[in-house]
């Protein structure tokens, strides 16, 4: 017996068996209907119609590789099994009752599975490829694929949904609020997503918000809630003038800062300095409207993209990624990649999440398309896929190939991804 308990699932779900060949105490089986499959505490299948000689039965099927596990696992003291219709089995190796007492009809398996069958899903199983399908997925066509890859996209915005509405609950419904709290974490960029997740929490937008169209007061209070204001060592105006500004509008708002040491410089490109996001963030912000209500306001991937594109910053930023010495022509703008990275990350997630909120299916086709109107991801995931043969291009599939290998590839359930479904089909 060289497979799991989940393989047999797969084998009664999709009738992998020899119909014929089947026998309970002497009497032929005839599977009518193998039940819903459920993923829950309980029996395996419900709704069951199985016919036993001449009896119909309806109702839950529990499978288990040996009969005896049904002791093992404690069912013969759960009354919630009292309704089993059916033990499907690989072994029989002894006679089991239900909770009430009542003889249980079991059906085993053993020598009515395919041989191939349980070769190819060993292999899927034993397979030391970076995904277990690698070599042969390029021979899945390109209709389930995709299908699978848009489950596995939607699935992954749906999870990602759950943190966003509680965040939003927390500040009461302010989706302006929760909108910035994410997109700081994201202007992190991973290494400084904690201390920016801190900085947003501590100049929250509804102050913060209060100084749209002064870039110069928005600088001011991120840059000194950050705590970069502090011990100043350069001569320049510009970062003086920014911490007398703030030092004004802490004592009016009681602001706290963030410690200066959660910041991260070391081992990064000075591009990533948080000093230069900051002043991005800030330029950013700084418009008319609100920047979640501006996203919200506009339908076309290429015009919401454009919000996040070049923005008015200090002349300052052009030779500094900090307040420390120049350093020469700086390239102070956020670049292509991470422009898409805040539009995949967090644009795209919330006008899914708002859409879904608001029952507008609007904004949640907005999110998609924005995600379809980006370059796919280059990172190590989607370069070997796209190796073995996937068509990923766009960041909605290269989203869902994130989404697939790391809840179904690398915990191998082939035997749940259509796509393996597929490949054992034919076998």
């Amino acid at each position: 017996m060289d497979f799991s308990e989940e393989f047999l699932h797969y084998v009664w779900r999709f009738r992998r068996y020899d119909p014929v060949a089947l026998v309970c105490d002497g009497a032929r089986v005839q599977v009518i209907s193998p039940g819903t499959y459920q993923h829950n505490s309980g029996p395996d299948f419900n709704l069951a119609r199985v016919r036993i000689g001449a009896t119909l039965w309806v109702g839950d099927v529990e499978i288990h590789l040996k009969t005896s596990d049904w002791l093992l696992h404690g069912h013969q003291q759960d009354k919630s099994y009292n309704n089993v219709i059916l033990h499907v089995v690989y072994e029989h190796d002894r006679e089991i009752s239900r909770p009430d007492g009542s003889p249980l009809p079991v059906l085993p398996l053993a020598g009515h599975i395919p041989l191939q069958l349980v070769s190819s899903y060993n292999r899927l199983q034993l397979s030391a490829a970076y995904f277990p399908c690698a070599g042969n997925i390029a021979a899945v066509s390109k209709t389930v694929v995709r299908a699978a890859l848009t489950r596995q996209l939607v699935a992954r915005m749906e999870k990602k949904s759950s943190e966003v509405l509680q965040v939003l609950s927390a500040l009461r419904g302010d989706w302006e609020e929760t909108f910035y709290r994410f997109l700081a974490r994201n202007f992190g960029f991973k290494i400084n997503a904690q201390p920016f997740e801190l900085l947003a929490q501590l100049m929250p937008y509804r102050i913060l918000g209060r100084c749209r169209g002064n870039r110069f007061q928005m600088e001011a209070l991120l840059f000194g809630v950050a705590g970069m204001l502090d011990h100043l060592r350069s001569t320049d105006t510009y970062p003086l003038k920014l911490r007398n500004e703030f030092s004004f509008l802490q004592k009016k708002y009681r602001l706290k800062k963030v410690p200066l040491s959660m910041w991260k410089f070391m081992r990064m490109r000075p591009q990533n300095f948080p000093s230069l996001r900051i002043a991005q963030f800030a330029a950013l912000l700084n418009r008319p409207a609100p920047l979640f209500s501006a996203v919200l306001a506009l339908r076309k991937p290429e015009d919401i993209a454009a919000v996040f594109g070049r923005s008015n910053m200090h002349e300052f930023w052009k030779t500094h990624y900090h307040f420390g010495k120049p350093a020469g022509q700086v390239g102070s703008q956020l670049g292509r990649d991470s422009i898409e990275n805040v539009l995949i990350n967090t644009v795209s997630l919330f006008l899914f999440v708002y859409g879904r909120y608001t029952d507008n299916d609007i904004y949640v086709q907005a999110g998609l398309e924005l995600l379809e109107f980006l370059q796919p991801e280059n990172n190590a995931i989607v370069r070997h896929y796209r190796g073995a043969g996937l068509e990923i291009d766009n960041a909605f599939f290269s989203q869902a190939v994130l989404e697939l290998k790391k809840n179904w590839c690398d915990e191998k359930k082939c035997v749940h991804c259509s796509i393996g479904i597929n490949l054992l089909k034919n076998v």
